[in-house]
């Protein structure tokens, strides 16, 4: 399988979840900065995926999947001996779902575009920082009381999801020094091997934070 992805972004948590999972995948890196988006084959990205962001993933037969919560859920269920995620039509799993339907509705979509588009106005950058501030307040209560990962004791593709997104916290001068939980939960990730690996791949400094949108 290949995954295109672009050096700090959300495709980094799909690749922290095949790294778990033990699935090798081929990379292949997208230039999002310029028209066309070129992938380093010199590939059209746009006949990759015609909404032209990362992450996407090309399975073995040829289909693309995209949108990085459903590749995350394919990838950890590849491999089920790995038990990354919990078996399917069970409680547990809908927790794990909910959890990545969170992140993307409520952190991802506040951080990027808001915070990394100047143009979108002062008024809109404070508006998405206030709700960002709450929305951190109740992952950090919801860390103190079921942690120390989102799941309770067993890392999942939630955390590596989570890891990735309030990693932009420094570049968009999002404060988390009161949130000691979910500060915690982000220094045990970064220092997974699955984490770091998937980092270095991409050219990310480990001991720095993901930085782009």
């Amino acid at each position: 399988m290949k995954l295109y992805y672009a050096p700090g972004t959300c495709s980094l948590a799909p690749h922290i979840v095949a790294n778990e999972a033990k699935i090798a995948l081929d990379l292949e890196r997208v230039d999002l900065g310029k028209t066309p988006r070129l992938t380093s084959s010199g590939t059209d990205y746009a006949s990759v995926n015609p909404n032209l962001y990362v992450p996407a993933l090309r399975l073995d037969d040829g289909a693309v999947l995209t949108e990085g919560v459903a590749i995350m859920q394919y990838l950890a269920d590849y491999e089920p001996e790995n038990k990354l995620v919990p078996p399917p039509g069970t409680l547990a799993r809908v927790r794990l779902e909910q959890w990545l339907v969170f992140i993307s509705s409520e952190l991802h979509k506040m951080y990027s575009p808001w915070l990394f588009h100047p143009e979108y106005g002062a008024q809109a950058q404070e508006v998405a920082r206030g709700k960002l501030a709450q929305r951190l307040a109740y992952v950090d209560a919801q860390l103190a009381t079921n942690g120390p990962f989102l799941l309770g004791l067993d890392f999942s593709p939630a955390d590596a999801y989570l890891f990735t997104i309030v990693g932009w916290s420094q570049f968009t001068k999002i404060d988390l020094s009161r949130f000691t939980y979910l500060r915690a939960l982000m220094d045990r990730v970064a220092a997974r091997p699955s984490v770091r690996e998937a980092m270095l791949a991409q050219g990310l400094q480990v001991k720095d934070p993901v930085v782009a949108a």
